[in-house]
């Protein structure tokens, strides 16, 4: 392996790294990413360009979605390969669209260097979002949940042409907001209310006094209602 493809797989960006922290130009003014999640969860969803079809869709179904992100104490922030001023029109699009206002901060990435502090583009492409088309910011399309103690939860990478599902970044979120407070982890297809696993971490009999009544299906997989 190359020394410069060595230094690329070392600043990969990974769950439990400490998320990059930047100051930025947004919609709302200029923010300290780390200042601005403060003791929140937060989900950073980036887009290849404003003005793009199926982008337009997912700001429309985030700003649908802005109460059930908050009532679990999230805040949500956007990021696109353009300038805050194109950002406070495409605004409009996206109500006329999702019928949804963008209550939400969306980030201006018009010299691409939040897009390459996160990986998401080589660090010897260009400074300008000038020119660039959306096919040249294709793997601007990710999202990254970051806790309040601002370690990257999740990521996910998304292809140009898949609106994001986030009705599962909520599911997910609810997932790791309850392992973080229960020694629990959640099964396949877990919803909100459905049954949990107990972690390898607790003893048969602890196991008895902290969830009476779980339920052996193998040594290695034990199961128990979803705590309160």
């Amino acid at each position: 392996m190359s020394p410069d493809r060595q230094k690329e797989k070392i600043m990969s960006l990974r769950i439990n790294d400490i998320a990059p922290d930047f100051t930025a130009e947004t919609t709302q003014g200029t923010i300290n990413f780390h200042e601005w999640i403060g003791d929140s969860y937060a989900v950073l969803f980036s887009h290849p360009k404003d003005f793009t079809p199926v982008c337009t869709t997912e700001l429309g179904a985030v700003a649908t979605l802005e109460q059930q992100f908050a009532a679990r104490g999230v805040k949500v922030i956007g990021l696109s390969v353009d300038k805050v001023s194109d950002h406070s029109k495409w605004e409009q699009d996206i109500k006329d669209v999702s019928g949804a206002t963008v209550n939400f901060p969306i980030i201006g990435d018009f010299d691409l260097k939040v897009a390459k502090l996160y990986d998401m583009l080589a660090a010897d492409d260009s400074d300008s979002c000038e020119g660039r088309t959306p096919a040249n910011n294709a793997p601007v399309r990710t999202v990254f949940v970051v806790g309040p103690d601002k370690r990257i939860k999740l990521t996910l990478a998304y292809p140009m042409t898949t609106g994001r599902n986030f009705d599962e970044i909520i599911r997910v979120l609810d997932s790791i907001q309850l392992t973080a407070k229960h020694k629990v982890a959640t099964p396949a297809n877990w919803q909100q209310g459905g049954d949990v696993i107990i972690t390898a971490a607790v003893s048969n009999d602890d196991a008895a006094k902290i969830f009476p009544g779980y339920k052996t299906v193998k040594p290695y997989l034990r199961t128990t209602a979803q705590p309160k």
